[in-house]
């Protein structure tokens, strides 16, 4: 007996058709940087890729690998200085941004282990002259705002905040006072960076010291990292790696965004120190597990980064790249890029 096909009902030639159409359409908007990044064959070595890199609209690229039983390898294309025509420095400094947010969970990890903090006080426990300034100050937890989960408004939306940055902490807090919550406490996950102003204001109240200065004693000192530095006033500004924003005709480094400031080996070294528990004793390292992650990335104007640690090849990743843009689309080729520095040192770890 022959066996026919089933035809396609129309239905469902109708929905492939509008799904093909709807793909072709998404794809005609993705810029085609972004697709040829993606698409292109795989670098055969890291610094192929560092080279491949710099030709997205990059000014410079630095990429900092540490694989286990092998001495770590710096990489870099591009200008640490355009104007210049200064050369990229794999040693330089460069502003880490939001990578510091790892600094400051492994610093209330420390002071919850010794019992100097708890991650079920609200923030009125700690701050009651914030009740009525700060919505659901009352409900909102340490952990809650560890985890991005407290729903304060992020005070870097604010109209205009990245061309005038506040000058105090107090300055970048009050922007957002006043203002109704995104959302109920723990209902939802939003990236706030208030809840980590916030959370090194906390840190300050409790130890009585700058919240670098507690990361310092706690982390740097320990970990023998003498290249990652608080802010701008305490560096040789020619070690900072100048930071560029697409549209803007000029090095915009000295825009002071409080950012910690470091170079990719000490954020690699601390990295791994993290991720391999030589940094935090078991303790410390369940309750850091349980509130915050081991990866991260900073975006600021002019910089952007990417550090990552991969068990699988047990290699620590750390990228930087200076040059930003409005629509985000150097941020999509960070990612894509360090996704194939990550390919490439797969591959040479098969037999």
């Amino acid at each position: 007996m022959e066996h026919t096909k089933p035809k396609t009902s129309r239905k469902k030639q109708i929905f492939r058709i509008i799904l093909f159409a709807s793909t072709f359409i998404s794809l005609w908007f993705v810029p085609w940087v972004l697709v040829k990044a993606w698409i292109l064959p795989l670098s055969n070595t890291v610094q192929e890729q560092v080279d491949q890199t710099l030709g997205y609209g990059f000014d410079g690229v630095i990429v900092y690998v540490d694989e286990a039983g092998k001495p770590p390898a710096f990489y870099g294309a591009g200008y640490h200085n355009t104007e210049n025509k200064i050369p990229v420095n794999p040693k330089a400094l460069f502003k880490i941004a939001s990578i510091s947010k790892l600094y400051d969970a492994v610093a209330i990890t420390k002071l919850v282990h010794d019992n100097r903090l708890s991650l079920d006080k609200t923030l009125a426990d700690y701050f009651p002259e914030l009740v009525g300034q700060i919505e659901n100050a009352e409900k909102i937890t340490v952990r809650m705002m560890v985890q991005h989960r407290s729903g304060i408004p992020n005070f870097t939306d604010t109209p205009n905040f990245w061309n005038e940055p506040p000058k105090s902490s107090e300055d970048a807090l009050a922007l957002i006072l006043g203002k109704p919550a995104d959302f109920a406490p723990d209902a939802d996950y939003a990236y706030s960076n208030t809840n980590y102003l916030l959370l090194s204001m906390l840190v300050e109240k409790v130890t009585g010291k700058p919240n670098f200065q507690f990361i310092k004693e706690n982390i740097l000192v320990p970990l023998e990292l003498h290249n990652t530095y608080g802010s701008m006033d305490e560096i040789d500004m020619a070690d900072l790696m100048s930071g560029y924003y697409i549209g803007v005709d000029k090095d915009i480094k000295t825009t002071d965004y409080s950012s910690m400031i470091a170079t990719a080996e000490d954020v690699g070294i601390f990295l791994r120190a993290l991720n391999d528990g030589s940094l935090l004793n078991e303790k410390e390292m369940e309750i850091y597990a349980s509130i915050y992650e081991f990866n991260h990335g900073g975006l600021i104007p002019g910089y952007q980064s990417m550090a990552e640690y991969h068990k699988d090849i047990d290699a620590v990743v750390v990228q930087f790249m200076n040059t930003t843009d409005f629509e985000g689309y150097q941020w999509n080729l960070l990612q894509i890029t360090h996704n194939r520095v990550v390919k490439i040192l797969r591959k040479a770890k098969q037999p």
